[in-house]
C-alpha cells in the first residue's frame, strides 16, 4: 500500500474526494451498459455488433471497477473509516450499484 500512498499524497484530500464519488457512479452506470451488453448478446449470440459492445463495455468496467478498488484506500484515511467500513467499501465493488451506496452513505465528513 506504500505505492498508493506514495502516489495519492501529490493529491489533496478534496481532489481525491472529487474523484472517488465520480468513480463510484462511473462504476455503477458502467455495470448497467455491461448488463445490457449481456442481455443483448443473449439475444443474438452470432451478432458483430453485440460481440464487440460487449468487448467495449467489458474493459470499460473493469477499468472503472479497478479504478474503484484503488480509490477505497485514499478514501479509507479521508473519511476516517475503521476496518469494518473499508472492508464494506471493498465488498461493495462486487455488488451491482453498491458503489453508489457507498457514495451516498459512507463517503461523507459528517456522518455519525
Amino acid at each position: 500500500m506504500k505505492i498508493l500512498d506514495n502516489f495519492f499524497t501529490k493529491y489533496d484530500d478534496e481532489q481525491i474526494n472529487r474523484w472517488f464519488k465520480k468513480i463510484c457512479v462511473a462504476e455503477a452506470i458502467s455495470w448497467l451498459l455491461l448488463f445490457s451488453a449481456m442481455i443483448w448478446i443473449r439475444y443474438d449470440r452470432e451478432g458483430l455488433a453485440p460481440t464487440i459492445y460487449i468487448i467495449i463495455m467489458g474493459n470499460i468496467h473493469g477499468l472503472f471497477f479497478t479504478l474503484y478498488l484503488l480509490m477505497v484506500w485514499p478514501a479509507k484515511k479521508i473519511f476516517r473509516w475503521d476496518d469494518e467500513d473499508f472492508i464494506f467499501a471493498l465488498i461493495a465493488a462486487f455488488f451491482p450499484f453498491a458503489t453508489m451506496w457507498i457514495d451516498k452513505k459512507l463517503a461523507r465528513f459528517d456522518r455519525e
